[in-house]
């Protein structure tokens, strides 16, 4: 029986073990496995190789005359300290520190988070943050970027009507991106119209600009005025339809997330060209998102005898976009913008009559990888805190 009276210790932690080699050191770690850390990883990343003023790499593993060796190792309160070979230096790492690297693990990532997919049902639980709001406080602004990361799509309400105001909006996730169709672009029926957009007829479901080598990540389309009839806006989630897909014919998923196809998109000042997958898989092989339109879509130059297979998938796929359990339909709202990841949700919209009243939205781009950087530096401390 235990003795209530005198407080509990834990058992002491397992010595660590070390091991010096030709080309590395093998030390035991927390979880009592030895691991095997390279000589160069280990010079490279010493912390005194950092800079705390510009948080950069200030050592240049470059410049060393041999190959770097350890002439002695040892641990001293939880550090593993190292003695160079050819040089006047001791390396000091915490072992926690080894821990978080050991078996060639990454660094955590706050914003490689989960995708939550969802369905035509999905309208009154989007996330929606006040403009205001977002500008006065950093958690909420935390807050939103993570539903982006989540969703993929979101609401933001109160916004100023001025061309201002989206881009204070854009500006707390990331810098405005421009595209060939400049830094903003104007949704208004236009004469002579560059782009189905631009016109009062149906836009089907697609995903913005593909035929860019590097498609902008995030859109932000701000609703100033939308009096007419007509002109519901559609949704759906790329994750959820791709899933769907990959379960019910996963040679079709094979095949639209393997096989890139071309897109393009010219006109008197611009002639633009890529090749991409329709299909977009993360490092953990998990759907990311789609690029897909059907009206900036180049003639497929695939092998003819590939092509047997490829479009009737890519038809089984396009049907299944347009399927219902996951199409979200809605009218937008002066004073709305919506902001989606442009990598996974196809957007689209119903015909309307211009004739019957006003309808204006602004539209401008961040890029994905400024939104995380966002993200991570709201929400993390980062490697250089003091």
């Amino acid at each position: 029986m235990n003795d209530l009276s005198s407080p509990m210790t834990a058992p002491p932690a397992a010595p660590a073990v070390l091991a010096l080699g030709e080309t590395g050191l093998d030390i035991t770690l927390a979880d009592g496995r030895a691991h095997y850390f390279n000589y160069y990883w280990l010079r490279d990343n010493c912390p005194s190789s950092f800079s705390p003023v510009t948080r950069e790499r200030s050592f240049d593993i470059f410049h060393l005359d041999t190959a770097p060796r350890a002439r002695s190792a040892d641990i001293e309160d939880d550090t593993l300290v190292i003695a160079w070979q050819d040089e006047a230096h001791v390396t000091r790492m915490p072992l926690a520190w080894l821990d978080t690297y050991a078996g060639g693990r990454s660094r955590p990532d706050p914003a490689d988070l989960p995708r939550r997919a969802w369905f035509s049902d999905h309208y009154m639980s989007v996330p929606r943050f006040s403009q205001p709001d977002l500008v006065a406080d950093d958690g909420l602004r935390a807050a939103w970027i993570e539903a982006m990361l989540v969703h993929g799509f979101t609401i933001v309400t109160d916004m100023p009507d001025s061309d201002a105001g989206l881009t204070e909006t854009a500006e707390l996730m990331g810098f405005v991106r421009p595209t060939f169709f400049g830094t903003y672009f104007d949704v208004r029926t236009k004469i002579n119209p560059t782009n189905t957009a631009y016109t009062a007829g149906a836009l089907e479901l697609h995903t913005d600009t593909p035929a860019e080598e590097h498609a902008p990540g995030i859109q932000f389309l701000h609703c100033r005025v939308n009096t007419v009839a007509g002109g519901e806006s559609l949704y759906a989630d790329g994750v959820a339809v791709a899933n769907a897909f990959r379960a019910a014919d996963p040679e079709g998923f094979r095949l639209l997330s393997e096989v890139p196809i071309p897109f393009f998109c010219e006109h008197d000042s611009y002639d633009a060209r890529s090749r991409q997958h329709v299909i977009e898989l993360d490092a953990h092989g998990e759907v990311s998102g789609l690029t897909i339109s059907q009206h900036m879509a180049d003639i497929f130059d695939l092998d003819q005898k590939l092509l047997d297979a490829y479009y009737p998938a890519f038809c089984r796929f396009g049907r299944m976009l347009q399927d219902d359990r996951f199409m979200m339909r809605f009218m937008m709202k002066g004073g709305e913008c919506m902001v989606f990841d442009n990598h996974r949700i196809v957007h689209g919209r119903a015909a309307y009559t211009a004739s019957s009243g006003d309808r204006y939205l602004r539209g401008c781009y961040v890029d994905r990888a400024e939104m995380r950087s966002t993200y991570r530096a709201l929400v993390s401390e980062g490697r250089f805190k003091a």
